[in-house]
This record gives C-alpha cells, sequence and structure tokens, in this order.
C-alpha cells in the first residue's frame, strides 16, 4: 500500500491473486488494521474508494490483479462530546465521583467510528457533560469520566469520575477487581442449581463481529460470573428464572454470553438467543388445528429491552476510603413484567381513566 502526498490522503491496494472471490468491503476490513467496517462502508458510501478507477459497491467480487484506490483518511477525526440537557438520576455524588442510574436504551458514548450526527447525541456522556461540567480527561474527549460501561439496553449503576485522580484510583480498583458489581437477570428456563460459578474465558465472535463467545479462541479473556437464584417462574409462557449475578470480572457482555453458554439467556437478549417476543404457551397448546389457531392467536408479550439491571455497587471511595454500597431497586418496566408473567390471568392493556 502506498500513501500519495497531497492536502487528500490516498492510498492504493494491488489485490493479491489468492483474495479472488472476496468482498471488496470484507478485503479492506482485513488490509486496513485497526479500521472498523462501518468506517469501510462509509468510505464506500461517500465514494471514497474505486477499482480501476470506477467507483464499486461494497459487495463487489474481487477476481486479483484489481487496483483499489482510497481516498481520505479511514480514520474520522476524534469527536468531542457536548453537554445535552438529558434527564439524568444521580444515586451519589461528591467532589470526585458520582453515581448514575443509567436507563435502558441509552448509550454510554459514541463510537469512535461515528461521524457527528444524531447517534453521537443522546449519550450518557452528553447527561453527564450538561450535569456536572467537568470531569476525567483520562477517557479523551470523547469518553469524560468513563470509568467502566453497560450495554445499551442494561440499566444500572455507572461510576463516573469527575477527575483524574479519581479515575486513575478507580481505574486501578476495577483491575484488582475490588469493586464489586451486582445484577439482577431473568433468563429462560429453570436454573436448577440454586448457586453457581461460571468461569468462561469471553473473546470477540470470529464470525459475528458484534458478538462475544466463550468457544476457545487464542484472544480469549478470563471472565468470571456468580449467580444465585431468587426466584424460579411457572408461567403461562414458559419457564423462567430470576437470578442475582455478581461478576468479578468486566468483560464485554459478560453475563450475557455466560447465561447464554449454559443454555440460559437472559430474556429480551436477541443477539444471544433470547426470544425478542414471548407466547402464551398454554394458548397455542390450546389451540392444535391451523383454523383454531387463527380463531384464537396466543398472547404475546414483548419487553424491548434485555432483562439485566446492575443493581448495587460496592466499593471503598477512591480518595476518601470509607465504604460505598449503592443500591438501584429494578426499574418499573422490569418490574411490571415480572408481574405479567406471573399473573394468572390474561394480560389486557390497561384500562384509561375515566374522562
Amino acid at each position: 500500500m502506498t500513501d500519495t502526498a497531497g492536502a487528500t490522503a490516498q492510498r492504493t491496494l494491488i489485490v493479491p491473486t489468492e483474495a479472488a472471490g472476496q468482498r471488496l468491503d470484507r478485503f479492506l476490513t482485513a488490509q486496513l488494521q485497526f479500521v472498523s467496517r462501518s468506517r469501510i462502508q462509509l468510505l464506500l458510501d461517500q465514494g471514497g474508494v474505486s477499482i480501476d478507477g470506477r467507483l464499486e459497491k461494497a459487495s463487489c467480487k474481487l477476481h486479483g490483479g484489481e487496483r483499489i484506490q482510497i481516498t481520505g483518511d479511514p480514520h474520522p477525526v476524534p469527536l468531542k462530546a457536548q453537554p445535552e440537557p438529558i434527564p439524568l438520576e444521580v444515586i451519589y455524588e461528591d467532589a470526585d465521583l458520582a453515581v448514575v442510574n443509567k436507563p435502558a436504551g441509552m448509550m454510554v458514548h459514541a463510537g469512535s467510528g461515528q461521524n457527528d450526527d444524531a447517534r453521537s447525541h443522546g449519550t450518557l456522556v452528553n447527561a453527564l457533560l450538561y450535569r456536572f461540567g467537568q470531569l476525567s480527561s483520562t477517557g479523551g474527549e470523547l469518553r469524560p469520566g468513563i470509568v467502566h460501561r453497560l450495554d445499551k439496553d442494561t440499566s444500572g449503576l455507572i461510576v463516573v469520575a469527575k477527575n483524574d485522580r479519581a479515575h486513575a484510583a478507580l481505574g486501578a480498583m476495577f483491575a484488582r477487581r475490588e469493586i464489586r458489581k451486582t445484577y439482577i437477570a431473568l433468563v429462560h428456563g429453570t436454573v436448577d442449581r440454586d448457586r453457581g460459578t461460571i468461569a468462561a474465558p469471553i473473546s470477540r465472535d470470529p464470525v459475528r463481529r458484534t458478538r462475544m463467545t466463550t468457544r476457545p479462541t487464542e484472544n480469549g479473556r478470563s471472565a468470571v460470573s456468580h449467580f444465585e437464584v431468587m426466584r424460579r417462574l411457572q408461567t403461562r409462557f414458559g419457564p423462567f428464572t430470576l437470578l442475582q449475578v455478581r461478576i468479578e470480572t468486566g468483560r464485554t457482555h459478560q453475563i450475557r454470553v455466560h447465561m447464554a453458554s449454559i443454555g440460559h439467556p437472559v430474556v429480551g437478549d436477541t443477539l444471544y438467543g433470547g426470544a425478542g417476543q414471548l407466547t402464551d404457551q398454554q394458548a397455542a397448546q390450546a389451540a392444535p388445528s391451523r383454523a383454531a389457531r387463527r380463531n384464537r392467536q396466543p398472547e404475546k408479550l414483548k419487553l424491548g429491552r434485555n432483562f439485566l439491571h446492575a443493581a448495587q455497587i460496592e466499593f471503598a471511595h477512591p480518595i476518601a476510603g470509607r465504604p460505598l454500597v449503592l443500591e438501584s431497586p429494578l426499574p418499573p418496566e422490569l418490574q411490571a413484567f415480572v408481574g405479567l408473567l406471573e399473573s394468572e390471568t390474561p394480560f389486557a392493556p390497561a384500562a384509561r381513566e375515566p374522562q
């Protein structure tokens, strides 16, 4: 690959014969290290990639010997998060840190490969900057104050550093596993053991890059999750188990991939095998024929998020040293969902108040 000097960066790739049959976007992803596939897609969409002088689509199949010209920098200019007046529930706050309750559906921060569009707004970082003004700079301008994360569709407690000293101390505490994090999860099926430990390394799935896996790979990182049964539910939508899960490590999607690995995916987590919606199995079994099913459609129940909530965090204050134990109850939508599962009567929309 060569670079051509000038105001606009240019790169040239000659396709080797062994790459024949590959898609253009996958070839570029393999060749341009540290550049995400989404960023390569953006370059293709903007006309920044040509083959022998012709613009091509991402799905273009290569034959070998082509000359690929890349115009523009595949590494976007880093974004700087901006304050936004987004409601924020603060559980604890002092001069060094804050603990906030993140709702499901909110990203913690924008991705480094994203442009300054709608995906870069509405994040927890935007809300934090508006609420607190000054946060630690250790995470850079896109992730100020962020010491750890929660998935977009997971709710619950996050610790935020207000200054670099607190950030460094909290980071060291996470690395030494001195911060105790406990989650509440509802999973499919009946977990037979009252308590147990899952110790399975986690790595990125080499085939589906949006997923993590416990299958053995060269890049697996140690991960330990301890679970304890809170309640087993036998419902007309099937069996479920409400769990308390404490994690020693903080790997990406750890609880979700660990629970799926033992056959009990988190409810609502379609990425790892959870159902997108639940079906009333009793009604489905009571209407075995096609005609009966048409006349009596089984009730369906949809959560619209993962049933996973960071309910408690326990640690020593990174500066003062005093113990902190902070809790967040299940949000109303999760409480209501469990109530619907346990109800013996068919679910119906709430009646409107009389006008």
